[in-house]
């Protein structure tokens, strides 16, 4: 391993003139010569052609490739890079991303082990604005984007944000100590091949108890979600969501819920914030195929009638590596969750589901076992165990 260096691990997929451009910037710009793992993820745009070429110039740019037809994802190519990086440190860097003079000075002065440092992100106005990141327009493509410009505004004018030089938060691009990563197993297969993968990862990262720093003095300046969302490949563009990123952000959105028993949650500065995990069954009287596509992801258990149990599961198993027929039960099945909730479809509300939805603050906030209603939801607390823990390790 080479203590001093930095292995760039850099996914891509039909990205390769974005993927230039952040290449040749980490060339460009860094006196140190890190070493650049690009993967590239079946490509179909002369990627592979290209990093084949350029890898005959520079010994530190190693590459993996991913022959096809069918994509890996971020999810398994950020995972075999990482596990093929020769040095300590890693970085997982994004192919519509360009640095900044003196990026690795700037992030490795806040990196130790224990520690994830994410560098701030400049946006063109394709997403709403933040306090975590600056939103100004460089180019919204590549033809567009002025790199002159954007180096001398941020050598000659540009201030941090807040006026700090670090805050805690932590989003893509983010670096770290390679043990540390593979000490929490990675990421979690349930998000392949993309989305909510990384929400996953930082919860996973805070319960490990590691520091998580954005330096507001490295910046890259970011396309916006060029991977799939935006990829023209896939169906995207600038602005529009791509079908399949459509696809795979609505399933993934409810694996989480799965694993997590809450949305993503985070402070405005993008710290993970990360409710108890209990263990939830919902008992459903009166229920139907709707609501059991609503409410199956919210809890461990739930028990319904059991004639819409199989179709159900047929449907819903291939959106999910989660046993559904552990989950889903017959009305009548034994039940040994720790809390319970009694939900009577007859009288189930909107306030009710956004009761179902806070859940996790409200069995907290009651501190003890018992029983009681909320809203038109019958709750009774058997225990009060908490599961977040556990979560930390990938197993998967």
């Amino acid at each position: 391993m080479e203590n001093n260096k930095i292995t760039f691990v850099i996914p891509s997929r039909n990205n390769l003139e974005f993927l230039q451009l952040a290449y040749k910037a980490i060339r460009k710009k860094l006196k140190t010569r890190h070493h650049i793992l690009i993967l590239d993820d079946a490509s179909i745009d002369g990627t592979k052609e290209w990093v084949e070429e350029e890898s005959k110039k520079c010994p530190e740019l190693k590459i993996y490739t991913n022959e096809g037809p069918e994509r890996i994802g971020i999810v398994g190519m950020f995972d075999k890079g990482i596990e093929m990086a020769e040095t300590d440190i890693i970085f997982a860097f994004h192919a519509d991303m360009v640095i900044t003079p003196n990026f690795d000075k700037n992030i490795l002065k806040y990196l130790d082990k224990g520690i994830v440092v994410s560098a701030t992100r400049v946006e063109p106005p394709l997403h709403p604005s933040g306090p975590e990141k600056i939103t100004a327009n460089f180019g919204i493509e590549v033809d567009e984007f002025n790199e002159d410009k954007f180096d001398k505004w941020f050598l000659n004018t540009y201030k941090p944000k807040h006026d700090v030089k670090f805050t805690e938060g932590i989003f893509a691009p983010w670096c770290m100590y390679k043990s540390d990563y593979l000490a929490i197993g990675g990421h979690d297969k349930l998000f392949a091949p993309q989305s909510k993968e990384d929400s996953d990862l930082f919860n996973r990262f805070i319960l490990k108890g590691y520091e998580v720093i954005q330096s507001w003095e490295a910046l890259v300046y970011h396309f916006t979600s060029r991977g799939s969302r935006f990829n023209k490949y896939a169906g995207g563009a600038a602005g529009k969501n791509s079908e399949e990123w459509l696809y795979t952000t609505n399933k993934n959105m409810r694996n989480f819920i799965r694993k997590w028993g809450h949305f993503v949650k985070h402070d405005e500065f993008m710290k993970p914030i990360i409710p108890s995990k209990y263990n939830v069954g919902f008992i459903i009287e009166n229920g139907d195929s709707s609501i059991l596509a609503g409410l199956e992801p919210w809890c461990d258990t739930i028990y319904i009638d059991p004639s819409i149990i199989k179709s159900y599961v047929e449907t819903e198993q291939v959106n999910t590596i989660i046993d559904l027929s552990k989950r889903v039960l017959p009305f009548d099945n034994e039940k040994n969750n720790e809390v319970l909730v009694t939900i009577d479809t007859k009288q189930f509300t909107e306030q009710d589901f956004n009761i179902i939805q806070q859940l996790p603050e409200i069995i907290k906030d009651s501190g003890e076992k018992g029983e009681f209603e909320l809203n038109n939801l019958k709750i009774e607390i058997f225990k009060l165990n908490t599961y977040e823990k556990e979560l930390i390790i990938c197993k998967s």
